[in-house]
């Protein structure tokens, strides 16, 4: 059924595009002699800062691993080009631009969610990425060394289906709870910020980073009498070392970006104080900063 939607969508001529991001920081790809491909959607239409995170977060990626392709695709309420069968698209012919046995593939998805998956939005049609599904996905794209980071509620569903030695997964909650901070015209999620936009700038490789970003979730949850989201973390022991040579280069003192948050931002600073709902409400119901 994957190659089938494949084929319909390169014959409908559904392209990637493809983003060529001027690093902030030194890049270190010749060092190891590996690419990492960097895959970023945001999947939900309806709230700008999805398409935002997707975009900011393959930034910083790409910045810190550099040496691959990074490709972005978001859907807004212009345009719907991030569906599932776009991705499945897109992880094929990333794939078939880097080594599948030896590079590295970095997926990055942001977007609300449910015990189900990942809500997909594109204009009027919905869909539900389901972890089953992703797994088939990734299978059929062939690359065997995987960073999975998932930026929305009940995300932990994903860990168990897809984490390996091979595969690191990161999510923003575990599969019992919500994220934060699906803000309309913000920049990122409270998990986005913390992660990509502050820990990755300031720790040597992915497993610190995460741990910074737990912390400075879970005090700005405790602040605004949030039940902790709990992000997760869990495999990727064969590629750990592999990225971690490359971040241990890349300068530790990047600033965040102007008008995101920093390691010494004080996090009531971060956004506005969220209320609480849920994606399965209405639009006209939803207040200004949700849960995911």
């Amino acid at each position: 059924m994957i190659s089938g939607s494949i084929f319909r969508l390169f014959t409908a001529g559904l392209f990637t595009l493809l983003f060529a991001f001027v690093p902030t920081a030194p890049t270190w790809a010749v060092e190891s002699g590996l690419k990492v491909a960097v895959v970023a959607f945001g999947l939900f239409s309806d709230q700008s800062v999805f398409e935002s995170e997707a975009k900011g977060a393959a930034r910083i990626v790409a910045d810190r691993f550099g040496g691959g392709p990074v490709v972005v695709r978001a859907n807004n309420r212009h345009q719907s080009n991030a569906t599932v069968d776009a991705l499945a698209t897109t992880l094929d012919s990333t794939a078939r631009e880097i080594d599948g046995d030896n590079d590295i593939l970095v997926l990055i998805l942001t977007s609300h969610g449910s015990r189900a998956g990942l809500a997909v939005k594109a204009g009027p049609h919905q869909e539900t990425l389901s972890p089953a599904l992703l797994v088939a996905m990734l299978n059929h794209a062939g690359v065997r060394r995987r960073v999975v980071i998932i930026s929305a509620c009940y995300s932990g569903i994903f860990i168990r289906p897809l984490a390996n030695a091979d595969t690191l997964v990161i999510t923003a909650a575990d599969a019992d709870h919500s994220s934060f901070g699906c803000r309309d015209r913000a920049q990122w999620t409270y998990f986005g910020d913390a992660f990509f936009n502050t820990a990755m700038r300031r720790t040597a490789n992915l497993r610190d980073a995460f741990v910074l970003a737990r912390t400075l979730v879970r005090k700005h949850e405790q602040r605004n009498g949030f039940p902790s989201s709990n992000p997760q973390i869990a495999g990727g022991e064969n590629i750990e070392p592999l990225l971690k040579g490359r971040l241990d280069h890349a300068a530790m003192d990047v600033p965040a970006e102007m008008g995101y948050a920093s390691a010494t931002t004080p996090l009531q600073n971060w956004f506005l104080p969220p209320t609480s709902t849920s994606y399965f409400r209405t639009k006209s119901s939803l207040p200004s900063v949700p849960t995911r």
